[in-house]
């Protein structure tokens, strides 16, 4: 199958059943948003969704959240991966937001990174989610599920080349969708390490589930002889 099949096939699936897919995280605005990200790196969604109100209740501006001692801010994340760093991150994140940025959240990529505790990936979500900017944000899911449904080659060897291969092959008003698209489908069917081929949709054309059918197929006619 040629990969441009592969990718109408994928997007005609999705488009029809999942026309909206939507970040789980939760928040009210561009910086409460921008705040549950960082701390998503590494941990559940569902773990910073059971964190942030109460962080959020405390430390709803940049400016407060600029002022903050490291402490308290931990007091509030210690149930979070890596919560020291992240909590270093979160106040110097309000405190560059308010410097540089009039304590508003930059729309662009570039910007987004000059902040602390936000990389590529992270940046990606907020200009997609947000600003509804054609970025494709490549978490250990997407990574993941793009290279087992066949999605990109297998010399795409780190998330940024992966991100290009995306975008590349996917509409540009489709890209901020199919960004959860992909996460979703890897967190709930395509997972680690048992992937759900039996209930997956997407297996008439996934390259992973028909290497296993061979595989298969291979020990059947050895079994038989």
């Amino acid at each position: 199958m040629l990969k441009k099949e592969r990718y109408r096939l994928l997007i005609d699936y999705f488009t029809q059943n999942f026309p909206v897919a939507e970040t789980e995280l939760h928040y009210n605005n561009p910086f409460e948003l921008l705040v549950a990200v960082v701390l998503s790196a590494q941990c559940t969604d569902k773990r910073v969704n059971m964190v942030t109100p109460a962080l959020f209740e405390r430390f709803p501006t940049p400016e407060i959240l600029a002022n903050a001692s490291f402490e308290e801010v931990f007091s509030y994340i210690r149930s979070i991966s890596y919560p020291n760093n992240k909590a270093k991150h979160l106040i110097g994140l309000g405190q560059k937001l308010v410097a540089n940025f009039n304590s508003e959240i930059p729309s662009t990529i570039e910007e987004l990174q000059t902040l602390p505790g936000v990389g590529r990936k992270t940046a990606n979500v907020i200009v997609s989610v947000i600003y509804n900017q054609p970025a494709m944000a490549v978490d250990t899911h997407v990574f993941r599920v793009s290279h087992r449904i066949g999605l990109v080659p297998k010399t795409a060897t780190t998330p940024l080349a992966v991100e290009k291969e995306l975008i590349k092959h996917i509409p540009t008003e489709l890209v901020p969708v199919a960004h959860h698209w992909l996460i979703l489908h890897g967190r709930y069917v395509c997972v680690a390490r048992s992937p759900q081929c039996g209930v997956c949709m997407l297996k008439g054309f996934c390259k992973h589930f028909d290497s296993l059918e061979k595989k298969k197929s291979k020990i059947s006619k050895t079994a038989t002889k």
